[in-house]
């Protein structure tokens, strides 16, 4: 397996980047992948760029082949930098996203509704995908079940919480490494499913709270997936994530088509 890590660090400097099989979901790259080179990608346009709060992807294509980053500066402010970024694969654009960094501003007013899940530790959760079964780009995380549903149990909820990590310990840390993981479970309608069946990322909204808590110790965050709909073959749903002590770090939404 090609680490995270080693893949980030040989992008090249023309903004070009070659992802093995072994990062496929598939014909295309992994999303989580896709997303993280387009951050890299907007982080070399503009290397003193203010925190990242929001991003915005767009996975309109196959990411095949060798993949071009292409970033372009929106509007750069006192406080806040808009950059575009599109991805081009062999067969064209693949993910077109629209990222916004904007600096720390003083306030008095602080509150967080998403309140970390009281589950077991990871050590003492079952693996999600037993035998490192699932897609390819999966052998590069560890996934434990915390809660919700078992996937593919015909479950009448589209519920999914797990325990989640790089195995590449280099991407433990970082904004690029925690992007790579947060697109990394299947939908939450998954948990539905009756059988194996294809799926397809369209979209995906992420905001980060505070990415200062995000470094954890030994890499695990808690992944909360949770399905607002399910029908007429797509699905959309919350994400969140948090640290192990309970800061939340990552908020998401996602718009999946299912192929069941």
């Amino acid at each position: 397996m090609t680490p995270f890590s080693e893949i980030i660090r040989n992008i090249t400097t023309d903004n070009t980047a070659q992802v093995p099989e072994d990062w496929r979901q598939g014909r295309t790259t992994y999303g989580g992948m896709s997303a993280a080179l387009c951050v890299a990608g907007a982080l070399r346009e503009i290397p003193d760029v203010p925190p990242l709060r929001s991003a915005q992807f767009a996975f309109v294509g196959p990411a095949a082949g060798t993949l071009r980053i292409e970033p372009t500066v929106l509007r750069a402010g006192k406080n806040t930098v808009y950059i575009g970024v599109d991805l081009h694969g062999e067969s064209g654009l693949a993910t077109r996203a629209t990222l916004t960094f904007a600096a720390a501003r003083d306030s008095t007013l602080h509150y967080s509704a998403g309140q970390i899940p009281e589950v077991a530790k990871p050590a003492d959760c079952n693996e999600f995908f037993p035998g490192r079964s699932g897609p390819r780009f999966m052998q590069h995380f560890e996934i434990r079940r915390a809660g919700g549903h078992p996937p593919i149990s015909a479950s009448a909820t589209p519920e999914l919480l797990v325990w989640i990590r790089h195995r590449d310990e280099a991407a433990h840390a970082g904004l690029l490494g925690l992007i790579a993981l947060a697109d990394a479970l299947p939908p939450a309608a998954f948990a539905m499913f009756t059988a194996p069946a294809p799926i397809s990322t369209m979209t995906w909204s992420i905001e980060i709270a505070d990415l200062l808590v995000a470094v954890t110790n030994d890499g695990w965050y808690l992944m909360s997936s949770l399905g607002e709909y399910v029908a007429n073959g797509y699905t959309g749903q919350d994400m969140h994530l948090w640290t192990g002590a309970g800061a939340q770090v990552l908020m998401a939404r996602q718009t999946v088509a299912i192929f069941t």
